[in-house]
């Protein structure tokens, strides 16, 4: 018959043997989900330092683009798409919770596309910049070109004035004296209205080496005490003038003084004082006058 005491110790090693690989398991268990624990919260910190150094590189190259699109050349429509494009790049990455490789390569090609695209803009911004001088410059020329010709079309005005002033004709020594009629023809100047039987009016014309050459006319106008116009009595009109006037002479100038002398016949001139005016045509341009008693 078996001892009593022998077999409660082999139970209680039984148990206890039990128990120490349970308990063995159990701290493999622990260990190994403890080193689970920690792969997956390493994998996790990773995968969000990764997550935020994407998302950084993204949020540069949004703030180059931006200040490169604030420029305002004609490159801006291309930089505002590869703008969006990273906008959008980043509201993805925002939602993503796994791995985040591929984004890193999708920012690198971005990168790589954001320096050709900056250096073709800083190109461009250089190219506009000596456009804008070059077209300053020119600005200035033309202001000073344009002042250049204002003055000197001023001067050319001023010059053409006076060159129409200098080449006017100068009417000067104009004279009238009365004279009676000898049979013989022979003519004696006199003072005596009753005694008169033509007047003799002279002018000169001064010599001008401006003046256009060629026939020149030119209107007299004799107008006795009584206010009447003596001679032809002719009305010659000029635009919205009129001119009454007592003949007209023609002379043939070459640049040179010429001397005109007309006869005006009458008779029963009246006493007092006659007017006489030269007029080039409805321009008054001497004028001089004479008394019979």
């Amino acid at each position: 018959m078996e001892n009593p005491t022998n077999n409660n110790n082999s139970s209680l090693k039984a148990v206890i043997a039990v128990l120490a690989v349970l308990l063995i398991g159990s701290l493999v268990y622990i260990f190994k989900l403890s080193s689970d624990t920690e792969v997956v919260k390493t994998e996790l910190t990773t995968s969000m330092t990764e997550k935020e150094s994407v998302m950084k590189d993204l949020q540069e190259l949004k703030a180059t683009y931006d200040a490169a699109i604030a420029e305002n050349t004609s490159m801006s429509d291309e930089l505002i798409q590869e703008r969006d494009k990273v906008v959008a790049l980043m509201a993805d990455l925002n939602k993503s919770k796994g791995d985040v490789s591929k984004y890193r390569s999708q920012v690198q090609a971005m990168q790589g596309k954001m320096k050709t695209l900056v250096a073709e803009n800083d190109e461009l911004k250089k190219q506009n910049g000596v456009l804008t001088v070059q077209r300053d410059s020119t600005i200035t020329v033309l202001g000073e070109s344009k002042k250049y010709n204002e003055v000197l079309v001023g001067q050319n005005e001023e010059l053409a004035k006076t060159v129409e002033r200098g080449s006017k004709l100068s009417i000067t020594n104009t004279k009238t004296a009365a004279y009676k009629l000898r049979s013989s023809g022979k003519q004696i100047e006199t003072d005596k209205a009753s005694r008169a039987d033509v007047l003799k009016i002279s002018f000169t014309i001064a010599e001008n080496q401006i003046a256009k050459s060629g026939d020149k006319t030119y209107y007299v106008q004799v107008i006795d005490a009584k206010n009447n116009v003596l001679g032809e009595k002719k009305t010659e009109s000029f635009g919205d003038n009129s001119l009454t006037y007592s003949f007209k002479t023609t002379v043939k100038y070459e640049n040179k003084t010429v001397n005109v002398t007309e006869d005006l016949p009458g008779k029963d001139f009246a006493k007092g004082t006659y007017f006489i005016n030269v007029f080039d045509n409805d321009e008054l341009v001497s004028k001089t006058s004479f008394s019979l008693r």
